[in-house]
């Protein structure tokens, strides 16, 4: 099956959908209630963080004890998932031309897992959606990625469900501070010009959503770090006041897979 299709999107209770690096998966549904599962296709390897600098690479030695460099795909601060020995998991491309072959995929972080690979946020939410595991997402007919909403703003999805039609942006969440995850975790101008376009679609009297993947359980609920970006915690409880929905999200993450488990209680 390519990569992002899905068949059978009208019954959601008759199979399981899971995510491998490459591919997308379907298997028979054993659990009465809908699971969506990304599991990695190939075996991850183990490592201790030297450093991470460049904020695009990560020095890391393996457990074999060979020192390699790592892609770090994640444009935050990795904000206490970034501590110099702390375990590592990475993936390996067998693509020759990679400069860098292995990927930076979770960090250890207060004895739990964190995901820290934001190139693959957008496809779990996506595919979770299309799986009925997002409870706002019911009867959903189609999912596109990458969608133009205007001249100079593209927003991560556009959902048809039902008879309704929904712009959304992702944002991937790996800060926690004593039991609450937080976005973002370094100042994001960038963030805050999607929360206004969001907002810009609500008042043509369109539905707009922004969407917290929370890549860690350590945390029971969410809230804007306004501590590290206060206009864009402004920005947010503006939008929802305007009637974006906000929605936040937990993924258990661990070396075999990530799921996406239950919805967290959004503080602002």
């Amino acid at each position: 099956m390519p990569e992002g299709k899905i068949e059978n999107k009208h019954d959601c209770s008759a199979t399981i959908y899971v995510i491998s690096l490459t591919t997308l998966i379907r298997k028979p549904n054993l659990n009465p209630q809908n699971e969506f599962v990304m599991e990695f296709s190939t075996p991850l390897i183990r490592g201790t963080l030297i450093k991470r600098y460049k904020r695009f690479l990560a020095d890391v030695t393996l457990d074999s004890g060979k020192v390699i460099t790592a892609h770090c795909p994640n444009t935050g601060s990795m904000l206490s998932c970034s501590t110099p020995g702390s375990p590592v998991c990475l993936s390996i491309s067998d693509n020759p031309k990679r400069k860098y072959p292995y990927s930076l995929e979770m960090v250890m972080d207060n004895d739990g897992w964190v995901g820290v690979n934001t190139s693959k946020t957008n496809s779990i939410v996506a595919e979770a959606i299309e799986a009925c595991r997002i409870a706002q997402f019911q009867d959903v007919l189609a999912v596109k990625k990458e969608v133009k909403t205007s001249a100079h703003n593209r927003l991560d999805l556009h959902i048809t469900h039902g008879q309704a039609e929904t712009f959304m942006e992702i944002k991937n969440c790996s800060l926690a501070i004593d039991r609450c995850a937080m976005f973002p975790d370094a100042v994001t101008a960038r963030g805050a010009k999607h929360l206004e376009e969001l907002m810009r679609l609500v008042e043509q009297g369109r539905r707009s959503c922004i969407f917290f993947l929370v890549q860690r359980m350590d945390a029971d609920s969410f809230s804007p770090a306004g501590h590290i970006d206060p206009h864009y915690a402004a920005s947010l409880e503006r939008a929802m006041t305007a009637g974006v929905l906000a929605l936040a999200y937990q993924a258990e993450v661990n070396p075999n897979r990530i799921e996406v488990v239950r919805q967290l209680e959004i503080r602002v």
